[in-house]
């Protein structure tokens, strides 16, 4: 019984979570759909055509907007997985406000973020650039990163990686076969949120890439604005494809447990 409302419980919420995409879809393929209709009026594949034609510029967006998200993510795990080690594992004088500082980009204007760092961005001639926009994501992107990765090691035990050198293992050793292991499914958490959330920018890309560069949050707005509902939702459609593929590749490691995030040595 208990097994059966798990299961219509999970079906309950995948409905409510693929239904908001139903529309998408049809509008995708619409050549008429007029208010009072269910169904699109007429069928066909002209948007998916041009959307995924040399012209549109769609694939050419995907593809900035993917190198843009993956570097991101990449600087992010660079920076945030020593720093929440350290929030983490040891409580220093100016923790709380270390804490503050990572939460005031969601705290503050984002346009004050915006022009705040355009100014600076812009007088290192980066604005208008693939770099000045990477290093723009970094500043709402690394608060995610390095508060998940504080949270993981907060349960960390340190003991395991004093086993592992007392046994002559090497310091990349030691993190390879003992660190990594069990802090790679609250990596992969914070790495999925880093990528969305620099994947999904559009104030930070449009200020900082000053039109230059063309990422396709931008060109779904443009199109939006444009009215071509059926170009729009297969841009969307186009859009939320690697947030739900990243999920479904991680899904299993996200949901799993690192032993050493479990278990503790005990004297």
């Amino acid at each position: 019984m208990r097994a059966n409302l798990r299961t219509l419980a999970g079906l309950a919420l995948a409905v409510f979570l693929v239904l908001p995409f139903l529309p998408l879809v049809g509008w995708s393929v619409a050549r008429g759909w007029r208010f009072p209709a269910l169904l699109p009026d007429q069928v066909g594949v002209d948007a998916w055509a041009y959307a995924l034609s040399p012209p549109s510029g769609v694939l050419a967006s995907f593809a900035v907007t993917t190198l843009i998200a993956s570097a991101t993510t990449l600087l992010a795990i660079l920076v945030g997985l020593p720093a929440g080690r350290a929030l983490g594992l040891y409580r220093f004088r100016g923790r709380g406000l270390v804490f503050l500082l990572l939460l005031a980009p969601a705290l503050l204007p984002g346009i004050a973020v915006v022009f705040g760092l355009h100014g600076i961005l812009l007088r290192l001639g980066l604005a208008g650039s693939i770099p000045g926009v990477i290093l723009a994501h970094l500043v709402p992107v690394l608060p995610y990163m390095t508060l998940v990765m504080a949270a993981v090691f907060a349960r960390f035990d340190t003991a395991f990686e004093d086993q592992a050198r007392s046994l002559g293992a090497t310091p990349w050793q030691t993190f390879r076969h003992v660190t990594l292991p069990a802090i790679l499914p609250g990596l992969m958490v914070g790495a999925l949120f880093a990528f969305l959330v620099s994947w999904s920018q559009y104030l930070l890309t449009l200020s900082i890439g000053g039109g230059r560069v063309q990422t396709l949050p931008l060109l779904l707005f443009s199109f939006a604005s444009a009215g071509r509902n059926d170009i729009t939702a297969a841009i969307a459609l186009l859009y939320i494809l690697p947030g739900l593929m990243i999920l479904a590749v991680t899904a299993r490691r996200i949901t799993g447990r690192g032993a050493a995030l479990t278990e503790r040595l005990h004297p």
